[in-house]
């Protein structure tokens, strides 16, 4: 949006001349709606495109059926008959060398795309709009370090030749610009170098005219990247290339001056395009924070409420919350502080309770000694009376007193030998 309220006019016979001022139109003043603008041309862009489609049959040309279940292979449609590679072979399905693609492409697709006229109308409002502010215009990529002003308005470019449109453009500091559009002109990378766009190169300056210098049309289509566009015909293909706002635009006086009558006026309807309003700003002061802690507001307005804790809704894990456990159990905070007060005593008498816990290991330790002792004894004692009464119990039976003697007359025999 620019805050002028007038422009220069330069002279196109002698550039550096002013021939005197004109008012800047008020489609000028319309904020500008990058949003609008990219929206517009992502669905104009659209309604160039050619329409392509794969033949309908392809693919499909082959006496083929399935062999149905029980041969161990897949149930895709086969070429018939024998004695060459192609029988046997899958046909038609997209996974099949020869088949059809996935979803062919058609031509009654939906190539085109309509939009709102007021929407058209407000994006090309924006981009006029984006033209008239400099830095908008450099940050698109534009070299107008030598421009005199922006927006640039001539008096007329009631040329008939290519060389005199290129002087009167060198002459209002346009030289960098189009040597840096000429001298960006790429082959462009991937296939499309094969398809008939084989060169890239940047937009240059876009001349606006009107019906009296209809002339520059031919004068200015030699030219790399310059575009000529009528001011009752404005394209925002052409405003906003890309959808990015701040073409470099040349005005001529009558086109610039036709403006108003165009698109209207902040308080008036546009002639020519019936019922059309420009765009207002939805606020002046674009400081809404300012605004709303002024003291004209704030003298009006009622105070702010507070939110106010109704009930408690949230539920309070007692093992976690301190005081919901205290509300719970009341004598946990007891235990909990006599938990606290004993390990503090046992790190206050921790040397005194080392010895006390070792003479007990060393006392528990004698007592078993002892006990093992006394076990042992005990075991003894008991093995020998055990054996005791064994052999008492064996002399007391018949067979017992046998095999006594026995043993008896053995020992006799063997004290003889000796």
């Amino acid at each position: 949006m620019s805050a002028r309220q007038t422009v220069r006019v330069f002279k196109s016979s002698a550039p550096n001349e002013v021939t005197g001022e004109s008012k800047l139109p008020d489609v000028f003043l319309v904020p500008i709606r990058n949003d609008i603008v990219h929206f517009v041309f992502y669905n104009l862009n659209k309604n160039r495109r050619q329409p392509y489609a794969v033949n309908q049959h392809a693919g499909m040309m082959y006496n083929a059926e399935s062999w149905g279940p029980g041969r161990a292979v897949a149930r895709v449609p086969r070429v018939s008959g024998s004695g060459t590679h192609r029988s046997g072979q899958g046909a038609f399905a997209n996974s099949c060398r020869g088949g059809r693609m996935f979803n062919p492409t058609t031509v009654w697709r939906r190539w085109n795309r309509k939009v709102n006229l007021t929407q058209k109308r407000h994006a090309v409002a924006s981009a006029l709009a984006a033209s008239a502010v400099p830095s908008l215009v450099l940050a698109r990529g534009h070299d107008i370090n030598q421009v005199p002003e922006i927006p640039l308005v001539v008096d007329s470019l009631q040329v008939s030749t290519t060389k005199d449109l290129l002087k009167i453009f060198y002459s209002l500091g346009l030289g960098d610009e189009l040597f840096k559009v000429n001298d960006s002109k790429k082959i462009r990378p991937g296939n499309g170098k094969n398809r008939n766009r084989r060169y890239k190169i940047k937009k240059g300056p876009l001349v606006i005219y009107d019906n009296e210098s209809v002339n520059v049309t031919k004068a200015a289509r030699n030219i790399p990247s310059v575009d000529v566009c009528n001011v009752e015909r404005l394209n925002l293909l052409q405003l906003a290339p890309g959808g990015h706002l701040g073409r470099l635009i040349v005005w001529t006086k009558s086109a610039f001056e036709k403006l108003d009558k165009i698109f209207g006026t902040q308080t008036a309807p546009g002639e020519l395009k019936k019922g059309y309003v420009l765009e207002r700003p939805i606020v002046s002061n674009a400081n809404i924070s300012r605004i709303i802690n002024s003291d004209d507001i704030q003298s009006v307005i009622r105070p702010m409420k507070e939110n106010k804790l109704l009930h408690d809704k949230q539920k309070k894990n007692p093992l976690t919350n301190k005081v919901k456990m205290d509300f719970l159990n009341p004598y946990a905070k007891i235990k909990k502080a006599n938990y606290k007060k004993a390990q503090e005593e046992n790190i206050k008498n921790k040397e005194a309770n080392r010895k006390t816990r070792l003479a007990k290991k060393k006392e528990h330790r004698k007592k078993g000694r002892q006990f093992i002792i006394k076990y042992h004894k005990e075991l003894e004692g008991a093995n020998e009376e055990t054996i005791k009464n064994y052999k008492e119990y064996i002399l007391s039976t018949k067979v017992g007193k046998e095999a006594l003697k026995q043993h008896e007359k053995a020992e006799e025999e063997e004290e003889k030998k000796e």
